[in-house]
Order: structure tokens, then sequence, then C-alpha cells
């Protein structure tokens, strides 16, 4: 019927046409009754096929489907050749069928081919278990539930601690106003500083020479104008006892040393895992002699240079090996030789002779001078001068090693910080009286200084960027900073 078919198609002036003619007309093939003899009338009906179509006693009539796919096919596929491939494929299709009908009649081959599978999978993936099953649960604690971040951690004179994002403050001028840190009493004053992660480990030193241990995510958060909460509801402190040194710990190693110093110059080092497991209520960091405390507490690798300065405006430095280990028990050894109303103020770690020392004093002045300048003047001697003592700067109440690329942190005794960059205080001699740090209230005294991360100056620069988009009409050279004071430089003494 192939020259039939096109001769239809070809006389057909539109596809439908077309469609329709192939419809309505019987046809006879010799193919479809050799595919019949193989196969029931009933069988080679295709399902939803409708009465009037498929195989019949007068021929064979083509359903829309069958009428649309000839319409679809080409010309090389209406020749013999062609029908030789489907009759191959329908006998292949038939005797396909005839041996599954065969397998289904036959019990034992489908044991046989059931074996069979089972041995080739086996062979696939007989290979040794590499996971492991266990009846165990895991328990999520606390501290998996705690963003890791940065934290400042304030505590006051007066005993409260509380700790803030370190994004709550920005970078400010050499000599600015500074921001609130903590809303405190008249009598109070911040004196400790600190920037941590909340996953970290807080070492609380008390001035007793006792060690408390803390996670900086316990540590009660609050904003900047809020008091805190009183630390003696953290730690079973005594009567008369406060905590006055903190150590920030991320993990208690072998080769690192607990390095502390005390106000009446006594120096001592213990391994860090001595202070691993300290008890509910506190174990001996320092044997203390009366009326000693301890000002400083580092950590040292063994090696470090250490430096201490007291408040006369004094460094003495000299090998951390001076000093041996000993146990949380000792007294220690003199670190620095002092006059009588003297005592040290700072405790520092140096890594480089290249870093500079901050000096800070209680009328807000302050310099940084490098450390090469300085002479090792060894453990137990008075050291050298500083900055110079003089009315105008009064007592040093702080130092600080520092690189051009850090931040400090300035508390007032009125609980005002103040943010500055190092790089704003220039270098100056050790004899030199220094330079505004802070502006000072009438009656407000600087109470202390601390270092921020490098991190810190990133986030600064963020912060200032936004802000200079939004209002480029500003000439930051021209116009004057509310929020800070440009200080005047004093000379050489």
């Amino acid at each position: 019927n192939v020259d039939d078919i096109i001769t239809l198609i070809k006389a057909a002036p539109t596809p439908a046409d077309a469609k329709r003619g192939l419809m309505e007309r019987t046809w006879r093939s010799a193919v479809v009754e050799e595919m019949l003899v193989r196969a029931a009338s009933d069988a080679s009906r295709p399902d939803g096929l409708l009465p009037e179509f498929g195989l019949s006693e007068q021929g064979y009539r083509l359903s829309d489907a069958q009428a649309q796919a000839i319409l679809e096919l080409r010309l090389q596929r209406l020749t013999g050749l062609e029908q030789d491939k489907i009759v191959s494929e329908y006998k292949d299709v038939m005797a396909k069928t005839l041996d599954l009908l065969d397998i289904l009649a036959k019990p034992e081959r489908i044991t046989e081919i059931i074996v069979t599978e089972l041995v080739a999978i086996r062979e696939q993936f007989g290979d040794e278990r590499r996971s492991e099953i266990i009846l165990q649960t895991h328990e999520l604690s606390l501290e998996d539930l705690i963003t890791p971040q940065d934290m400042v951690v304030t505590l006051s004179h007066g005993g409260y601690i509380k700790a803030q994002p370190l994004a709550d403050y920005r970078a400010q001028k050499r000599g600015g106003r500074g921001k609130q840190a903590a809303a405190i009493k008249d009598e109070d004053f911040v004196d400790h500083l600190f920037v941590a992660n909340t996953h970290d480990y807080i070492l609380c030193f008390s001035n007793r020479g006792r060690c408390y241990w803390l996670k900086v995510y316990e540590a009660p958060q609050g904003s900047r104008v809020s008091r805190g909460k009183p630390i003696v509801n953290l730690f079973p402190l005594e009567e008369g006892e406060r905590i006055n040194a903190v150590l920030p710990v991320k993990e208690f190693s072998d080769d690192q040393y607990v390095f502390m110093a005390t106000v009446m110059g006594t120096v001592k080092k213990t391994p860090l895992s001595d202070y691993s497991n300290p008890r509910k209520a506190g174990i001996i960091a320092v044997a203390l002699d009366e009326g000693d405390y301890l000002i400083g507490v580092e950590l040292t690798s063994g090696t470090s240079d250490i430096v201490l300065v007291s408040n006369a405006g004094k460094a003495v430095w000299f090998d951390e090996e001076d000093v041996r280990p000993m146990g949380r028990g000792a007294r220690g050894v003199r670190g620095m030789r002092l006059m009588e109303g003297q005592s040290v103020i700072s405790l520092l770690v140096a890594e480089s002779d290249q870093q500079t020392v901050l000096v800070a004093t209680e009328n807000g002045f302050g310099k940084r001078t490098v450390l090469a300048d300085f002479r090792h003047s060894g453990r137990g001697t008075q050291g050298v001068r500083a900055i110079a003592d003089s009315e105008r700067n009064g007592i040093v109440v702080g130092a600080k090693l520092v690189n051009d690329e850090d931040e400090i942190m300035l508390i007032t005794t009125g609980g005002v910080l103040i943010r500055t960059r190092v790089a704003e205080i220039r270098g100056m001699g050790r004899a030199t009286q220094g330079v505004t740090l802070i502006s000072l209230d009438d009656g407000e005294k600087l109470a202390g200084l601390e270092k921020v991360a490098e991190s810190v100056a990133e986030v600064d620069a963020e912060v200032e960027s936004e802000a200079e988009t939004a209002n480029p009409t500003v000439n930051p050279e021209n116009e004057p900073n509310p929020e800070s004071s440009e200080p005047t430089e004093s000379g050489e003494a």
C-alpha cells in the first residue's frame, strides 16, 4: 500500500484532508496478516483503540494516531526495506515475550535467575563495610549553639562585668571625647577591658592570687550604657577579694606559660596546663606577701622578652628564661626593684624589639617609643626611664606594646571609652613628656588602656566608607570632627 498512501497524500490539498483520507479507507496488507498469524486478534488491538478502527474482516482502518504517524514519516521510511525492519523487530519482541512467559511458568528458571543476580551483586558489593553503625546519639551543648564572634568584656572597679559585640565601637581621632562604655556609679569606674571570642576561656585572677575559670559566652551581655552584673554572682569570692587580672585562652597547652607580675615587682611563670581544671572555689595561682597583689597576667612561650613598667615612668626589660617555671603555690622572684611609694602597673611580653611601648598617664597624656631604644637592664633592677615624670603628666596608669596597625582603647575613671589608632600617635624619645591621648573632664582621670585586634580597623574602614558615600559633600580635611579635638604636642623635657 505504499504507492497508494503516497498517491493519497500527494492528492490531498491539505494535511488534514490527507489524514482524513487515510482514516476513511480500509487497507489490506500482507505484513499485517503475517503478524496476525502469531497473535490473537484481540491482542493486536492497542489499548484505548475505538471499535471502528483496527483490524476487521474487511481490512485494517487506521486510527487518528496511526494516520498522524504516517504523515510525519519521511518518504524513505515507507520503502520495503523499512517494512523488513519492522517485521524483524516484531519477531524479536514476540520471541522475548514467549521467553518471559516460559520463565513465569517454570519456578526452577525463576530460582536460577535470582541466584545469578545475587551472585553478581555479591561480587560487585561484597567488600567490607566502610561505615560503622553505632547505637549512640550526640547531644548538643549550649556552647554548640553560640555563634563565634569577638566580644568586648569590661570589668569595673566595683566588680561589675559585661560583654558586648566589638562592632559596637568605632575609631575616633586622637584626643576625641569618646563614647560611654558603661553606665556606672560615681564611685565606680572601669578598670579592666579585653577582647576575646565567645568560645574562648577566661582565666580570672583575683587580687589574692587565686584563679577562677569562665567561658566568654557565660559573661552577661549588655549595651554600652548598661552596668553589667556583679562578678561575685559568677565566682565564690571571699570578703575583700576582687578580680583584677584576666587572661583569655583558646586552649590549654603544655608549651605555653602563664607569666604574672605583682604590684611589688614580683614575677612568676607557671605552665598553662596547670590551670586547665580549676575547682569551683578557685585554685591557688601565686602565694603573695602581705600587701601585695597581681597587676598583670600574660601567656608566654618560655623564651619571650618581659617588660615591667612602674607608675614612676620607668621600665625594666629582661629575658623570660631568667625566670624558671614554678608551681602554682610558689611566691615567684623579684622582677623589678622599686623605690618607696612606687609600684608596677604593667606587664608586657615582647615578640620583637621593633614594637613600640605606648605609655599613658593619669592626666590623659602619653607617647610611644620603640622598644629597641630601651636597654636590657636585667631582672631585679630599677630599669630605665620610659616617659618624663612631671606634674603635667601625673603618674603612669598603663603601658602596652603596639605596632602602627594596632588600635587602643582608653578608659577613664568616669566610664568613658575612646578607641584610637596607634598610627596617629607619633614616636618619641624615652625622656619626652608625650602628647594628649584623650581630653578629660574636670575631676576625671585616665584609668588605663587596652590594645584592640587588627580586625577592628577593617570593620571601621567599612563603616567610614559607608558614611563617606552617604555624605559625599563633606570634606574631612576641612570639616571639624564633632567627636574629636586635635591635641597639642609637647616638646622634649
